[in-house]
């Protein structure tokens, strides 16, 4: 084992590996599980040794197999605040979203089907099963997407290429 294996990893360099990851869940060379795990565990990594074992398995990132191109600058605060809060969501909660908003739809269906065939106005039962779930969603997205969208704010992401040639300059 190398030295640089054996040296602490960053932050950033687990959120590099966790974007791999992402990037090969895109374009389906890891199952939802797969990914899942891999990002625990890049996560809880230590060292580059325990962050490489995650995507050793994977081809190496090049530029031409997703080309971004280069922003100009970060994003005015009025395009940001147009874009759908879902899209800064990170996959798990985008997944409880739609778990949400399918058992939301079938109980309004349900309660409009039964309003429907009995002829009377009935209690809107549903409000008690999206209300609490929605809110506790609503309670753990928002700090999410504002913490995402501020960091994207901050400091935006490097080109492509300069990226990958810092990684190769550190290897």
């Amino acid at each position: 084992m190398g030295d640089r294996e054996m040296m602490r990893a960053s932050d950033d360099d687990r959120q590099q590996v966790v974007d791999r990851l992402r990037a090969a869940l895109e374009d389906g060379r890891l199952k939802l599980e797969e990914f899942t795990e891999r990002v625990g565990l890049a996560y809880q990594a230590v060292t580059y040794g325990d962050l490489a074992t995650l995507h050793a398995d994977l081809p190496p990132a090049s530029p031409q197999a997703a080309p971004h191109p280069a922003p100009s600058s970060a994003p005015s605060p009025a395009i940001a605040a147009k874009r759908s809060a879902f899209v800064d969501l990170p996959a798990p909660l985008k997944v409880l979203w739609t778990i949400w908003l399918a058992a939301v739809s079938i109980n309004i269906v349900v309660w409009v089907l039964v309003m429907g065939t009995s002829g009377h106005l009935i209690y809107p039962w549903p409000v008690w099963v999206a209300g609490p779930y929605g809110a506790a969603l609503l309670a753990v997205s928002a700090p999410v997407v504002q913490s995402r969208r501020s960091r994207r704010l901050a400091a935006p992401l490097p080109p492509p290429g300069e990226a990958d040639s810092r990684r190769q300059l550190g290897s």
